[in-house]
């Protein structure tokens, strides 16, 4: 290929993946909750959060997608070998257990937004259950992959949906560039959710296990920079259309809502049914994304964190408890969404205030790893950019623990 543009742009069309993936993933049912609320209560007040949070994203997911490519090992591997056996287990069994949480969540998002389109939960979970096992069971991690990028496409329905709602375009802009703060507990409370929603810790496991399996080495590490830059990009625009969309048709007419489904039935009367429909179709295209990634996730990491084979090009022979782990999961998850009368909302607030309290010691396990010679070489962090980093690890760090403590305080 002679032409050097169409070169590069080839190069980052095989290389892309992991970074889109993983960003877009974060726009699961609990963030579009999150979003959904906030854009209700607050209007387009909360927008200037989203480009500072784009740098974070870029930040933390750069470096995993690093070591990676450099050391061709997962994260929960590196921490094992680095920290030990016990620190690792105790770091595993506290993420298990948060990440079990969400799961069950994004398999609850399913069945809310198929009760959308008049589908009872008691045939659209097993179904949404069946599906996502047989995805990965079934296929190679190449056609896995452009599956999930697919998906990330169906998320531009809220964009189509924000244009709908009709909103002020003036005050759009104006409040996605200046910053508009309050210490307004109501005010705190959501924009300390926003942020807690950026950063999950099974997102950086995720991340840098998908970088090792599709074989990235250091020399295509260039074009996946690029990836996470787009993916960062693509999720927070994604988001600001979410929060555009109800502040638009819900908070100009001072309707509040508690979840994404309630956003989805309120657009209707207010901004048209297509508006509404793109919206349900968004949450469901969400809810099932997530809950296809994050046992994937969750099953990487504790294999590797306990040196088992994993990955979606190996067999079922060649990594038993890959799948078996993959496969409980996704049996628990939607299982425990058809019981009558679950406690679901107690089970998302204790596996958010176990991802609130692992996230600091992942994002420290992160950066003493990166930062060691032995383990990175010459691909370190320079001392610019362990500023940002730095700067940012702390600014989340004191953002989850400010959740943490909210969420515990509300309790």
């Amino acid at each position: 290929m002679k032409n050097p543009l169409f070169r590069r742009l080839f190069l980052f069309l095989a290389i892309m993946g992991p970074g889109i993936i993983t960003s877009n993933v974060d726009n699961d049912a609990g963030g579009i909750t999150t979003y959904s609320v906030a854009g209700a209560a607050l209007g387009y007040k909360i927008l200037w959060l989203f480009l500072p949070m784009i740098v974070a994203l870029v930040v933390i997911q750069e470096m995993c997608t690093r070591m990676g490519a450099v050391t061709g090992k997962g994260l929960a591997d590196l921490i094992r070998e680095r920290f030990g056996v016990r620190i690792t287990f105790y770091a595993m069994v506290g993420l298990l257990l948060g990440n079990l949480g969400n799961i069950m969540s994004e398999f609850a998002g399913v069945a809310a937004s198929m009760e959308l389109f008049g589908i009872t939960k008691y045939l659209s979970l097993p179904l949404a259950a069946l599906f996502t096992w047989w995805l990965v069971l079934r296929w190679s991690y190449k056609v896995v992959e452009r599956v999930f990028l697919a998906a990330c496409l169906v998320y531009f329905s809220y964009i189509f949906s924000g244009y709908l709602a009709h909103p002020d375009w003036g005050m759009v802009a104006k409040e996605l560039v200046i910053p508009s703060f309050s210490f307004d507990s109501h005010y705190l409370v959501i924009v300390v959710g926003l942020i807690g929603t950026t950063i999950a810790p099974w997102m950086q496991f995720y991340i840098q296990s998908a970088t090792v399996e599709k074989g990235i080495t250091v020399k295509d590490y260039t074009y996946t920079k690029y990836d996470v830059i787009v993916g960062s990009i693509m999720v927070n625009l994604v988001a600001v259309f979410i929060v555009i969309s109800c502040a638009a048709a819900l908070h100009t007419h001072g309707i509040k809502v508690d979840s994404a489904k309630e956003a989805a039935l309120a657009l209707a009367p207010l901004a048209g049914p297509w508006a509404s429909t793109l919206f349900a179709i968004g949450l469901l295209n969400a809810s099932l994304f997530s809950a296809s990634i994050l046992p994937l996730s969750t099953a990487y990491f504790i294999c590797e964190a306990f040196g088992i084979e994993a990955g979606i090009d190996k067999s079922w022979g060649e990594a038993p408890a890959f799948y078996w782990l993959y496969t409980i999961l996704i049996i628990i998850g939607a299982g425990f969404i058809l019981i009558p009368n679950i406690p679901l909302i107690k089970v998302m607030f204790w596996s958010q205030v176990l991802n609130g309290v692992m996230l600091p010691f992942v994002l420290i396990f992160m950066l003493s790893l990166i930062n060691n010679k032995d383990i990175m070489g010459d691909h370190v962090n320079g001392r610019t950019f362990n500023i940002i980093a730095w700067v940012t690890v702390v600014i989340m760090i004191v953002l989850t623990l400010i959740m943490v403590g909210t969420s515990l305080f509300q309790s």
